[in-house]
């Protein structure tokens, strides 16, 4: 049987066999042994040793791309190994014949050149042995094949020597041609032998694990799986990394049929069953049903997750395999984590983690209890504590993976509390930090979720900052490491829509912001009703955007998400006093502020007060709004964004006008300069992030401030500022200054 110039006998039978690839691969081992030591460089040498390897164990390429490697080792060998195979496939079958006789005399002597148990010898010997193996037909057709493998090398030789000719433009265009053609010759390269398919396995699937952009795309690795799987259906390693493929563009029937495929590849090679018997086959019964409850988690089918998850703690519980039912009750709290309850499964597993030996697991539990203490509102302090435990687990167990989580998980939770500079820290630590993962094939652990976590908050940091710069530079790097197809994207996508969401609204631009709340929707589903309602209440659309908020509480609440539900209740406050009714926001606030101090959320804490301060302050009462706010303006100043910064400067500026109306005169003028000063600082923080709307009410308040204080000049250029603004920006029927 022959097949893309690969011949062999019994392709299930035979673990190697002779192709021309492999031909020119014995051709630059034998010149490198009849090379002197004083020929070649010990430099030389030790690249064309290191270049060996990935010869020998990946796939067959193009005699031009092999040529252009060792001609990047060892130039001098290059031309021999030329010579040597344009000999060989220019005469005649027996210098085919009399090379391989002659591979037999590197194991020759007391002194031989390859060593037989060496990997290069070992190589050699499966060479030897598969080609004396052949029939004459089969040798034919093995050196006709050579000779074809030998024309098409020199063709592609010629090409590139023609195209180096060629101008600079025409040459990109050519080197994007030659891609594909790698990828097609990667495709059509024929069945590989076990050692090969075994490393490109092992490759791709580190490559699918810590760097998605450096393994082939979805579609050519899937291709290419194919015909592996064509010449050895039963290959059971192969549809486990189909079924990893699969999951990378969501496509959850041909991942599902992948993963079954798998176990029943599994149980018929017997791989498990040799050694422990029935349990073989009982063991990859009770891993396929809980690997199948994974997949329908992670496309959210809980139903049939919880299903295949009572079949796999069945088979488990009968075989006694503490193992498989710590799996099992890690993911039965992650089905029912909505529950009361979930926090004693949970605690269990932990312990039961520690006491089997499972660090990775015990960790893995630790984690998920400090997010859901964090999100039950424990101080931070015991959370800190808890995951510091947890890293004592990781450094120990060099769990590195772990480790990035652990930073990332802290990262959210100092923003969770609203301490952005603490974040921050977080942020910047994991992207700095190397991984101690072992580098395979180029391969460090820093495409993983962690570092997109961590980059998508580094993002919204800046954004919060005003530094738009910066986050689209953070944007655009997320955009590279983590392409649109890959399964990390997302999380990018959402952030990248929420800054310019928010870059919309700050700049007036509401028909932009409704254009983003559809994208956002679709990534996010509360998260994008929420900011419907937000564009609906800008554009005066009291009543719709009431309706939308109210239902977006009740859902809220079901789902026990606090920090959306006191983003929701400062919306709809903002919607009561903005229709005149200060008093009906009171309770509504309180309740915001209660549950924010309860859970210790500082930042929307003092985003509460703020709220509270103004609605005080429309009642009439400067004096308590302006004592509240220096309760809640030093963490606002500290931790808080540049647009709360501007509002409570802004409001503390009102609180001081509102308040020096029964003053003496001179303390009246010194209560209104320090009011103008506060609204220069207000000013240059919304200038920052270019809101205009707010910019525009500032140059009012300060032309009515100047007007008090008899200064001309400066009221009629604050005057300009704001009529400019006005013109640009419409208040649709908004009195101004009527909102914080």
């Amino acid at each position: 049987m022959m097949t893309n110039g690969v011949v062999h006998a019994n392709l299930f039978g035979i673990k190697d066999w002779v192709t021309p690839y492999k031909i020119a691969v014995l051709v630059l081992l034998n010149e490198m042994s009849r090379t002197g030591e004083g020929a070649v460089s010990l430099v030389e040498r030790r690249k064309l040793n290191q270049l060996l390897l990935p010869l020998l164990q990946g796939p067959d390429i193009t005699l031009s791309k092999l040529y252009k490697l060792i001609e990047e080792s060892c130039p001098q060998l290059a031309n021999s190994v030329q010579i040597r195979i344009k000999l060989m496939a220019e005469g005649e079958l027996k210098d085919m014949e009399q090379f391989f006789d002659d591979l037999s005399d590197s194991f020759s002597g007391t002194e031989p050149e390859v060593h037989k148990t060496s990997v290069v010898g070992l190589f050699l010997r499966h060479m030897i042995l598969a080609y004396s193996k052949l029939s004459f037909s089969q040798v034919f057709k093995l050196y006709t094949a050579l000779q074809q493998y030998f024309q098409n090398g020199e063709k592609k030789t010629v090409e590139d020597a023609e195209m180096d000719r060629e101008d600079a433009e025409r040459q990109m265009e050519k080197e994007e041609l030659d891609v594909s053609v790698r990828e097609e010759e990667v495709s059509c390269s024929g069945p590989l032998s076990q050692k090969q398919a075994e490393f490109f396995l092992s490759q791709q699937a580190a490559l699918l694990k810590n760097d998605e952009t450096k393994a082939l795309t979805p579609a050519s690795l899937q291709k290419e799986l194919n015909n592996l799987l064509k010449f050895n259906p039963d290959f059971a390693e192969a549809h486990y990394l189909s079924y990893l493929n699969n999951l990378r563009v969501q496509d959850v029937f041909s991942s599902t049929h992948s993963l079954l495929h798998y176990f029943d590849r599994l149980i018929l090679t017997g791989a498990e069953g040799k050694s422990n018997g029935e349990e073989g086959y009982g063991r990859s019964l009770r891993y396929a049903a809980l690997n199948l409850a994974a997949l329908h988690c992670r496309f959210g089918h809980y139903q049939q997750a919880e299903l295949a998850l009572q079949e796999a703690i069945r088979i488990a519980q009968e075989s006694n395999d503490h193992v498989c039912l710590q799996h099992c009750l890690s993911w039965l709290y992650v089905l029912g984590q909505k529950r009361a309850d979930s926090y004693v499964l949970l605690e269990h597993s932990v312990k039961k983690a520690v006491h089997f030996g499972l660090p990775y697991l015990a960790s893995l539990g630790i984690q998920s209890l400090v997010q859901q203490r964090a999100f039950a509102g424990k101080t931070a302090n015991k959370l800190m504590d808890a995951l510091k435990d947890s890293d004592l687990l990781h450094w120990k167990h060099s769990l590195s993976e772990l480790i990035d989580i652990s930073i990332a998980q802290k990262t959210a939770i100092w923003r969770l509390y609203g301490r952005s500079t603490m974040a921050l820290q977080q942020a910047q630590m994991l992207l700095s930090m190397n991984s101690l993962e072992s580098v395979n094939a180029g391969v460090q652990q820093n495409n993983t979720e962690s570092f997109a976590v961590a980059l998508c908050h580094l993002a919204e940091l800046h954004a919060e900052q005003g530094c738009f710069a910066a986050a689209a530079e953070v944007l655009k790097h997320l955009r590279e490491r983590f392409p649109p197809n890959s399964q990390h994207a997302q999380l990018w996508m959402l952030c990248d829509q929420k800054i310019q969401f928010d870059r919309a609204m700050n700049d007036g631009k509401f028909h932009l912001a409704d254009s983003l709340v559809t994208g956002i929707t679709a990534l996010n589903g509360i998260e994008g009703v929420y900011r419907k309602a937000v564009v609906m209440q800008a554009q005066n659309q009291m009543t719709e955007a009431h309706k939308l908020l109210q239902k977006l509480l009740t859902y809220c609440q079901k789902l026990k998400n606090t920090e959306m539900v006191i983003s929701v209740l400062l919306s709809v406050a903002e919607l009561y006093w903005r229709s005149s009714s200060p008093t009906i926001a009171m309770p509504v606030l309180l309740e915001a502020l209660a549950l924010s101090k309860e859970y210790r959320l500082q930042y929307l804490a003092s985003e509460t007060v703020l709220n509270l301060a103004y609605a005080q302050l429309i009642l009439g009462i400067p004096e308590q709004a302006l004592t509240l706010l220096h309760m809640a303006i030093e963490p606002i100043l500290a931790d808080g964004a540049i647009l709360d910064k501007g509002r409570a400067m802004f409001l503390v500026s009102k609180c001081q006008v509102a308040s020096a109306a029964s003053y003496d005169p001179v303390k009246r003028a010194e209560a209104l300069e320090a009011a103008i000063e506060n609204l220069n600082e207000a000013k240059n923080y919304f200038a920052k992030v270019d809101c205009r709307e707010r910019i525009r009410d500032v140059a009012y308040f300060q032309a009515r401030l100047y007007h008090a204080l008899g200064k001309t000049q400066e009221r009629n250029r604050c005057a300009m500022i704001f009529r400019q603004l006005h013109q640009e920006l419409p208040s649709h029927g908004v009195p101004l200054i009527n909102h914080l």
